[in-house]
């Protein structure tokens, strides 16, 4: 009696048995993946959220790179050094050197003028000459008040409108808001401009205080005690 299949004389395979039909084979899982498709390199284990390349530094945030006190984006500027700021008061203090000079001349010109006009002869010679005098000093408050309103609207609205006065557009600094990196706006930039002008009250020991404070600056920012009121700092562009 011959269990065999008589069209197979050479019996059933290795592994089974005669007269038992052959095992089914297993078949892969319920739509896992057996394995990556050649080429493609295994993925980290996760919920489908991409990894990030090969060579990009982590990021933090929204796209922010990890700088310290300035969001700036991928390319953040850096603090302005006290070199190019001081250099950018100075070509904003000869400007208005220029300005008080030729507008303090052609005041005490005018009163100079005036008091060769009086008549040494003439019984109101003393009174004429008092009032010269009295335009000489008014004229010189007058240029002052005026540089102070000059002042005022230049740095004011320069810094707040456009970053910079001619100063630090000179020197390719500007100013901007420590937490947007955007133009500081008028608000802040007039917080900016009023505390070193009190400062200057004190015989200007003040202000020279607000203006070397950087240099005490621990966060890395070189922010001034202006800067730290108006939560601005100044970059390089």
């Amino acid at each position: 009696m011959s269990f065999g299949d008589p069209n197979n004389p050479y019996g059933p395979p290795q592994g089974q048995q005669p007269g038992y039909p052959q095992a089914p084979q297993p078949q892969p899982g319920y739509g896992y993946p057996q394995g990556a498709p050649q080429g493609v390199p295994p993925q980290q284990p996760g919920y489908g959220y991409p990894q990030a390349p090969q060579g990009v530094p982590p990021q933090q945030g929204y796209g922010y790179p990890q700088q310290p006190g300035y969001p700036g984006g991928p390319a953040a500027p850096r603090p302005a050094s006290m070199g190019r700021r001081f250099g950018a008061r100075l070509i904003d203090g000869v400007a208005f050197g220029i300005i008080y000079f030729i507008l303090g001349a052609i005041g005490v010109a005018g009163s100079i003028g005036a008091a060769q006009d009086c008549d040494p002869s003439a019984a109101d010679y003393s009174t004429c000459v008092n009032d010269a005098s009295s335009n000489i000093v008014a004229s010189f408050g007058a240029v002052i008040g005026m540089l102070a309103i000059v002042g005022l609207l230049y740095e004011w609205l320069m810094t707040g409108l456009v970053g910079a006065t001619l100063g630090k557009l000179a020197v390719g600094i500007r100013v901007v808001k420590v937490d947007t990196g955007q133009k500081p706006g008028l608000g802040s930039s007039f917080i900016r401009w009023i505390i070193p002008m009190v400062g200057s009250f004190a015989c200007g020991i003040g202000q020279l205080l607000v203006y070397l404070s950087p240099f005490w600056d621990k966060s890395g920012r070189q922010q001034g005690w202006h800067d730290k009121a108006a939560s601005t700092m100044v970059v390089q562009n």
